[in-house]
């Protein structure tokens, strides 16, 4: 999950008022819901993706908009969340987390399954590598992994699920990985290509956010993916979140972070073992 601003669009081009107040309100109530910390340079993204809301519930404001999403009942709780969060990914990104990943799982020497969670799963690019990743390490389409992918965003977990994707979305791959792991679709599905049924079933998605006060039910994660979702956070934010990933995390498990991110201030969580890949902090020479 990732927050990314649109062309912006001017106080003078808003065909609704938008205040200071209005602006102020998303900023607490996002951060409320999803712990995402707004900076007063995205009220021009903000109003952007509201409009767009306002306009399908056919209200006639801010105002009223914004009442909308005051209980944590309502039913515009998760369109509001997923109207704020966007999805920047892309198969194998940061290709090196994988290449560190495959040395991991051949090392791996639980009596079970390696069990993956990936934490912010977007539509669907970075669980799917993975999988790809674990076929490749033991040159099989049914490896020893099990992956959970989790999202806050709905919309885009739908869109992970179906594994669906047009092919130029498939351009960062190998032509050997394009047949290997996708089918192309005919008729109707033409300039598509959906993931293979063996793929399919090493990935189990589900929502889940981040900030949950109930801790997941999942335990004993080999690896942790969760990248580019911190920078979104504030620095309290973030160690709640990564006290959260280190309790279900094996001791000698790791978790890969996106490549701006760091955690100086978590260290009696994680440690860094370089390229943004972490250890927790009593499993640092893993």
């Amino acid at each position: 999950m990732t927050v990314s601003a649109p062309a912006a669009v001017t106080a003078e081009q808003r065909d609704f008022r938008f205040t200071p107040a209005h602006f102020r309100f998303v900023q607490q109530r996002i951060h409320q819901l999803a712990g995402i910390a707004l900076t007063d340079a995205k009220q021009d993204m903000v109003y952007s993706r509201l409009i767009r809301r306002i306009r399908a519930r056919k209200l006639d404001g801010f105002d009223a908009y914004l009442a909308t999403v005051r209980d944590e009942g309502g039913d515009e709780i998760e369109p509001f969340i997923n109207a704020l969060t966007t999805n920047l990914t892309a198969f194998f990104r940061e290709a090196h987390h994988f290449d560190r990943l495959k040395q991991h799982l051949l090392r791996a020497t639980a009596p079970r399954p390696i069990r993956i969670w990936c934490a912010a799963a977007s539509t669907g690019e970075e669980p799917w590598s993975l999988a790809m990743a674990a076929c490749e390490a033991f040159d099989t389409l049914q490896p020893p992994v099990q992956i959970l992918a989790t999202d806050i965003d709905t919309d885009a977990l739908a869109i992970a699920a179906a594994g669906q994707y047009p092919l130029t979305r498939l351009s960062p791959l190998s032509l050997d990985q394009k047949r290997r792991f996708f089918l192309r679709g005919r008729g109707a599905q033409d300039g598509e290509a959906k993931v293979r049924p063996e793929l399919a079933a090493r990935v189990r998605f589900q929502p889940w956010n981040l900030l949950n006060a109930q801790p997941p039910r999942w335990r004993d994660i080999d690896v942790v993916f969760c990248r580019n979702v911190m920078i979104y956070f504030d620095k309290p934010t973030q160690l709640q979140v990564l006290g959260q990933l280190r309790a279900v995390m094996r001791p000698d498990g790791l978790m890969f972070a996106g490549h701006s991110e760091s955690f100086f201030h978590a260290q009696h969580l994680f440690r860094s073992l370089g390229q943004t890949v972490y250890a927790p902090a009593a499993a640092a020479s893993a």
